[in-house]
C-alpha cells in the first residue's frame, strides 16, 4: 500500500520503533567488561577479569591444526565427538572414582556458561525456586530467572579461615518448591574450596527429597597445600541427582576456545540434550578432537595445582608488607583482600580509583551478590606472567 493513502496517525504507527519488554530488565553491562575497558582506557594492569595472559602449550593448538589436516572439520554428533567424551569419562573415572558412561552421560558444551545455562533451562520450570550460594559467578541468576525461577540466596560466612558455606542457613532455606542447589568448588570470587564435610552437609539436606544439584566446577585442577579437589563425582549419593560442569579453558589456559562439559546420569542427560541441542547444537569439531589427543597425557592437568600455587605464593608474598589484608586462597587463581587499611570508599568506588590511580585493575565482590553485599573486598587474578604480577605488586606496593 503506497503511504500517501495512509492517514498521518497510520504512517507513524507503522513506521514506530517496535520496542521490546525485557527479559533481564536488572541486567547491563557486566562488571567484568567494566572494568576491563577501564584498564585499558588507562593502561592498568589488568588483574580483574579472569583470564590468563601467557600462552597455552604450543602442542595443544598443533594438535588442533592437525585434526583440521585430518578432515575433521564438519558437525560432530550433538553430544560431542566420541572420543572425546569417551576421554572425559576415563579422566573422572581415574581421578574421582565415578563411571560415566561416555555416550549418555557426558556431553560437550560450549564453555561451562553454556552448560550452566543449559542444565538450569531444562531443569528449572516457572517457580521452581534455586538456592544459590553468594557470592556467586554472575551467570547463575540470570539464567534461573529466563527460565522462570525463583532464585533463593544463601551468603556465605566469612572468618579468619576464610569464606564458608552456612549449610544450617542451605537447609532452612529448602522448601517443598525447591528444584536445585547450585555449589561452586573451587569458589569464584572467594577462593574458598568445598572440603569432604561440606558435601557430607549438602548429602544430608538433599536426601529423600527430588532437589537436584548443579555443580559448578570448572577450576577443579587449582586446589592447593596438598588438598585434594572434593568434586560431587567422589559422592555417589550427590553424583545421583547432579550435573557436573567443567571447562577445558580454564584447565589449559585457552579460555577464548569456549569448550566444557557436563556430566550427569543418563535420565538428566537425556533431558540437558534435548535443550542443548537447540540452543548450541554442537561445539567446534577440531578443538574437541585436538583436547582429546592432549589428554591422553595428564600430566597438564595433574601438574596444574603446583604451577597455579607458586603463582599464588608469589602474589600473596608480594602483598605481604602492603597495606592490603589477605584473605584465605585454597583455590581457584584469585585472592581476595580487604583493604580498609587503606581506604573506606564503597568497593566499586575504590575498583575503580585502584585502576584508574594506581593503574591495577580488580573486581569489587560486592559485584557477586544479588543485592550487591558491601563487605570492603576486592579479588585479584594472578593468572598472569610473572612479569606481569611484578609490575603489579610494585604499583600495589607505592599505596
Amino acid at each position: 500500500m503506497n503511504s500517501r493513502h495512509l492517514s498521518p496517525e497510520t504512517v507513524q504507527t507503522a513506521t514506530a520503533t517496535p520496542t521490546l519488554t525485557s527479559r533481564l530488565p536488572a541486567v547491563g553491562t557486566t562488571v567484568f567488561s567494566r572494568m576491563s575497558a577501564l584498564a585499558h582506557e588507562h593502561g592498568a594492569v589488568n588483574l580483574g577479569q579472569g583470564f590468563p595472559d601467557f600462552a597455552c602449550d604450543p602442542q595443544l593448538p598443533e594438535m588442533v591444526a592437525d585434526a583440521m589436516r585430518a578432515g575433521f572439520n564438519q558437525y560432530p554428533l550433538m553430544s560431542g565427538a566420541p572420543v572425546l567424551r569417551q576421554a572425559i569419562a576415563n579422566k573422572i573415572a581415574a581421578i574421582y572414582g565415578h563411571q560415566y558412561h561416555a555416550d549418555t552421560d557426558i556431553t560437550v558444551t560450549c564453555g561451562a556458561t553454556q552448560a550452566l545455562t543449559t542444565a538450569i533451562l531444562c531443569a528449572v520450570h516457572p517457580g521452581d525456586e534455586v538456592i544459590v550460594i553468594e557470592p556467586a559467578y554472575d551467570s547463575y541468576l540470570p539464567a534461573i530467572e529466563l527460565a522462570g525461577g525463583v532464585p533463593v540466596t544463601v551468603s556465605m560466612t566469612l572468618g579468619e579461615q576464610g569464606y564458608a558455606v552456612p549449610w544450617d542457613q542451605v537447609q532452612a532455606s529448602v522448601t517443598a518448591n525447591t528444584r536445585m542447589i547450585l555449589i561452586n568448588t573451587p569458589h569464584n570470587p572467594t577462593g574458598a574450596v568445598l572440603r569432604e564435610a561440606d558435601l557430607q552437609a549438602l548429602a544430608d539436606i538433599v536426601r529423600g527429597t527430588s532437589v537436584l544439584i548443579l555443580s559448578d566446577e570448572v577450576y577443579e585442577h587449582m586446589v592447593y597445600d596438598g588438598a585434594r579437589h572434593e568434586s560431587v563425582c567422589r559422592h555417589p549419593e550427590l553424583a545421583a541427582r547432579a550435573f557436573v560442569v567443567s571447562s577445558f579453558g580454564k584447565t589449559y589456559h585457552v579460555t577464548g576456545w569456549k569448550i566444557g562439559y557436563v556430566a550427569a546420569p543418563a535420565a538428566l542427560m537425556t533431558e540437558f540434550r534435548k535443550v542443548h541441542q537447540y540452543n548450541v547444537f554442537t561445539v567446534n569439531t577440531p578443538m574437541q578432537h585436538g583436547i582429546a589427543a592432549y589428554m591422553a597425557d595428564p600430566a597438564p592437568y595433574l601438574e596444574l595445582p603446583a604451577f597455579y600455587q607458586r603463582k599464588r605464593d608469589l602474589f600473596r608474598n608480594g602483598l605481604q608488607g602492603s597495606r592490603f589484608t589477605l584473605l584465605p586462597a585454597d583455590g581457584t587463581y584469585f585472592q581476595c583482600v580487604r583493604y580498609d587499611g587503606i581506604s573506606d570508599m564503597g568497593e566499586a568506588q575504590f575498583a575503580q580509583w585502584l585502576t584508574t590511580e594506581v593503574k591495577v585493575a580488580a573486581i569489587p565482590v560486592s559485584a557477586f551478590y544479588r543485592q550487591g553485599k558491601e563487605s570492603g573486598i576486592v579479588r585479584f587474578c594472578f593468572a598472569k606472567k610473572d612479569d606481569t604480577l611484578a609490575l603489579a605488586l610494585e604499583r600495589l606496593a607505592r599505596i
